[in-house]
C-alpha cells in the first residue's frame, strides 16, 4: 500500500515511477474511465472525482464518468453539484463496457459504505480514510490516512503531473479539503495547508460562499428542533437522538451544531433513516481517534469510521418498534459511556422537560 510522501521511490540506481504515474499508466489500456465513491457523496468524495477525471482526459485523452451513489440531500452538497454543474450517473444505472476502468475514491471497498455490487472490478482505490477495506485484489492502491481530504492527494497527482488546473476544478478541490479539515482544531497537516494553498487563488470565491451559504429546506429544522429536544448530556458526552432522520447526512448536520456546545467535548447524533440507525461524532480534542472508538461501540452491530475527530456509522435495524429502537439506543449509550470512560449516569436533558412543555403553551 503506497504511503504518505510524493517523491519517487529509488531503488539502487533506478528510480520508480511517482504514484501519479503508476495510477495514469494502470489506466493505459483502459476504454473508458468511471469514479465511484462512498454512499451519500460528500464535497471530498466529488471534487476527488473531478480532479482525477480532468488528470485523465488531460494526460491519457480518455472519456470518464462521474457516479453518485444514493442522494445528495446535505443543502451545501446539492448546491456544489448544482453551482459546479457536474454530471452524476446513478450507481444503479451504471453499465461498464468492455476494457472499462471502476476508480474508487475517497472510500474503500467491502467498508460497508456502498449499495452497489461488491464484484465489480475495480483498477484503482484512492483514499484517506484509516477505515480497514479489502483492497488486495486491487491493481492500484494509494491510501494515506495522514492526509486530510482525499482532495489533497489528488490536488497532489495534478500538481506531480504538472496539469493546469482550471477554477471549476480547483474550485471543488479546494472546497472539499475546506470541508474535512475546517473544524477545530484543524486536522489540516503540511500537505493540506500545501494544497490549499495552491488551489486558493485558482477558485472562485464566490461560488465557495454560494455553496457554503445554500438554502436550507424545512425539513432541517425539523430534524434540529427534535434533536435539541432529545439530547442528553453525560459529563463531557452530548447524545441526540432522532427518531425519523429525513436524510442520512442530517445526523452530522446535528452533530456538528452540538459539538459546538462549551461543556462537551463529544457529540453523537444517532437518528433512524428507513431502516437503518445513522450516527455521526465530532470531537473537540486532539488525537481523540473517534474513527476507532465510533468502530468499538458499533462491532458486530454495523459499520463505522473515520477520522480522528470525525466520524460516522451505520446500523441495519433488525425491526423499527419503539421498543426495539429504545433497546438499541439503551446499549450504544452504555458502549459509548464505555469507550469514553465515563461512569453510569442518568443523563441531563440539553433543554429541560419543563422549557419544553412550556414553549409548546
Amino acid at each position: 500500500m503506497a504511503q504518505l510522501g510524493a517523491e519517487p521511490e529509488v531503488v539502487g540506481n533506478r528510480s520508480r515511477l511517482k504514484r501519479s504515474s503508476r495510477f495514469l499508466q494502470s489506466l493505459q489500456h483502459a476504454s473508458r474511465v468511471t469514479f465511484v465513491s462512498h454512499v451519500n457523496p460528500d464535497p471530498d468524495s466529488l471534487g476527488s472525482m473531478l480532479g482525477l477525471a480532468h488528470l485523465v482526459e488531460t494526460k491519457l485523452g480518455k472519456p470518464t464518468r462521474l457516479t453518485r451513489d444514493g442522494l445528495i440531500s446535505r443543502a451545501e452538497n446539492r448546491a456544489m453539484v448544482e453551482t459546479l454543474k457536474l454530471d452524476l450517473l446513478p450507481i444503479e444505472e451504471m453499465v461498464c463496457e468492455p476494457e472499462e476502468a471502476v476508480v474508487m475514491v475517497d472510500s474503500q471497498p467491502n467498508t460497508g459504505r456502498h449499495s452497489f455490487s461488491a464484484n465489480i472490478p475495480l483498477v484503482a482505490v484512492l483514499d484517506h480514510h484509516d477505515t480497514p477495506g479489502d483492497v488486495s485484489h486491487v491493481p492500484f492502491v494509494d491510501i494515506r490516512p495522514s492526509l486530510g481530504a482525499t482532495c489533497t492527494l489528488v490536488t497532489r497527482y495534478l500538481m506531480e503531473q504538472g496539469v493546469p488546473i482550471p477554477g471549476r476544478v480547483a474550485t471543488a478541490l479546494l472546497y472539499g479539503i475546506e470541508t474535512e479539515v475546517c473544524g477545530y482544531p484543524s486536522e489540516a497537516g503540511p500537505s493540506d495547508e500545501e494544497a490549499l494553498r495552491t488551489l486558493f487563488p485558482l477558485a472562485n470565491r464566490s461560488l465557495i460562499a454560494q455553496i457554503r451559504n445554500a438554502r436550507l429546506p424545512h425539513s432541517h429544522f425539523e430534524c434540529l428542533l427534535q434533536a435539541l429536544q432529545s439530547s442528553f448530556i453525560y459529563d463531557r458526552l452530548i447524545i441526540s437522538w432522532v427518531d425519523n432522520l429525513p436524510q442520512p447526512e442530517q445526523a452530522a448536520e446535528v452533530a456538528d451544531f452540538a459539538i459546538r456546545f462549551e461543556r462537551v467535548d463529544w457529540a453523537v447524533c444517532a437518528g433512524v433513516c428507513g431502516d437503518k440507525l445513522v450516527m455521526s461524532v465530532r470531537s473537540s480534542l486532539p488525537d481523540a481517534a473517534a474513527g476507532d472508538m465510533l468502530r468499538t461501540v458499533v462491532g458486530e452491530l454495523g459499520k463505522a469510521g473515520g477520522h480522528d475527530r470525525r466520524a460516522g456509522g451505520c446500523i441495519k435495524l433488525t425491526s423499527t418498534s419503539a421498543s426495539a429502537i429504545e433497546e438499541l439506543q439503551s446499549l450504544l449509550r452504555k458502549r459509548f459511556l464505555k469507550a469514553l470512560h465515563i461512569d453510569e449516569c442518568r443523563g441531563q436533558r440539553l433543554v429541560k422537560r419543563k422549557q419544553l412543555l412550556e414553549n409548546l403553551k
